[in-house]
Order: C-alpha cells, then sequence, then structure tokens
C-alpha cells in the first residue's frame, strides 16, 4: 500500500464510481489529525445536480479509492429532492 501526502491529492480530478467526473479535489478536513472529509469543487452535469453549489464536503467514509485519480462512491452524491430539502430548511 503506498501512502500520499495530502499536498499530493489536491487538484486530483474526483470521479464516481459509476465513471462520472464529478469535481477536484479543493481541501482536505483534519478531525484529531486524521482526515474527516474531502473538499470537492464541483464540475462537470454534476452541477445542475447539486442546485448551483459550488462545492460539497465529502466523508472520507465514502472514498473508495486514491490514486491518479480520485474515487467516491455514488452513494455520497446527494439526491435533487436532498438538496432542494436543504435549501428549503435553511431559508
Amino acid at each position: 500500500m503506498k501512502i500520499k501526502k495530502i499536498s499530493e491529492v489536491l487538484g486530483l480530478k474526483v470521479f464516481t464510481d459509476s465513471g462520472e467526473f464529478f469535481g477536484e479535489v479543493e481541501e482536505a478536513n483534519l478531525v484529531n489529525n486524521k482526515i474527516d472529509g474531502w473538499r470537492i469543487r464541483v464540475g462537470g452535469s454534476i452541477t445542475s445536480l447539486l442546485g448551483g453549489a459550488r462545492g460539497v464536503i465529502i466523508p472520507h467514509q465514502f472514498v473508495k479509492a486514491i490514486s491518479d485519480v480520485f474515487i467516491i462512491s455514488r452513494v455520497a452524491i446527494p439526491s435533487s429532492t436532498e438538496v432542494e430539502e436543504f435549501v428549503d430548511s435553511i431559508e
């Protein structure tokens, strides 16, 4: 198993496990010196699904692989109804 530095992961292209382009890794969120989640700058067709959001935070448990690209589970992506409910709850 090869260990990567966080600085090597920043800027990697992010894809879902179904092969869809999702965006780029922008930042790692650390809690108690461990990776808790990843801030992803959204791109591609996923942008319309998220209602114009520029980025999302994906919990680290949904990361499937990190190598030349970053692969996340499709389950981590909120559906359009979940986004609408969230927006309605903050208004």
